[in-house]
């Protein structure tokens, strides 16, 4: 019959599969089974082009601790980045305003043979907003003291506006961006200089070079 045909085609071999599978079966069922903590960063996709993440429970909370439970020789390898364990986050269709998100199997990848007992925290909570862009001044901060009684007389700042993004409540409360301080020290006449701008709050950005150019020009008091 033909199937007797196909059962017995490379017989030997298949002979060989089996009992290597029946080996590597009873390795493992008789691992011991482990548990242990693990630090993994926190990942969201699916996030609406036109939302920003204003606001989280825990700022701190770019890292989730898995205690997870699995066979000695599974945990051993969560080193590797193939198998490394992941909390993702799926933000379609939320919409401005507050959305908790609970961590569980629904969204930490774990490799095969490998069990979730808890996530601290187990839950995230995140405040989204529209975008908002908007053009704000740029404000220069001075350092040291001129020599001989020199003082800053006047000064021009290029580009003198730039523009930021980011959560429309906290984008609104900003009132300018501020350069690094410019060291006048020792400066006497007109002198220029390249500093960079920075926006104080974490949830807004620059959306462009935020390299500016400072000339001043000291005169005597």
């Amino acid at each position: 019959m033909k199937w007797v045909g196909i059962v017995f085609h490379n017989f030997w071999w298949k002979v060989l599969a089996l009992g290597i599978a029946v080996v590597l079966w009873a390795v493992v069922a008789n691992e011991p089974e482990l548990s242990t903590f693990m630090t993994v960063r926190l990942a969201y996709k699916n996030l609406p082009d036109d939302l920003e993440i204003s606001e989280i429970s825990n700022e701190s909370v770019g890292t989730i601790l898995l205690e997870l439970r699995g066979p000695s020789g599974q945990l051993r390898g969560l080193g590797d980045s193939a198998v490394h364990p992941a909390v993702t986050l799926d933000m379609s269709g939320v919409q401005p305003g507050q959305r908790t998100f609970p961590i569980g199997d629904g969204n930490v990848n774990l490799s095969r043979g490998l069990r979730l007992v808890r996530a601290i925290p187990s839950e995230v909570r995140f405040r989204f907003e529209r975008r908002l862009e908007r053009d704000v001044p740029v404000q220069v901060r001075f350092a040291g003291e001129g020599t001989h009684g020199y003082v800053v007389a006047r000064h021009q700042v290029e580009p003198d506006k730039l523009r930021i993004a980011g959560p429309a409540s906290r984008v609104a409360r900003v009132t300018a961006v501020v350069t690094d301080p410019v060291d006048v020290s020792g400066a006497v006449g007109s002198s220029a200089y390249q500093v960079n701008a920075y926006v104080d709050d974490p949830f807004v950005r620059l959306q462009s070079s935020p390299l500016v150019r400072v000339a001043v020009t000291m005169m005597k008091k």
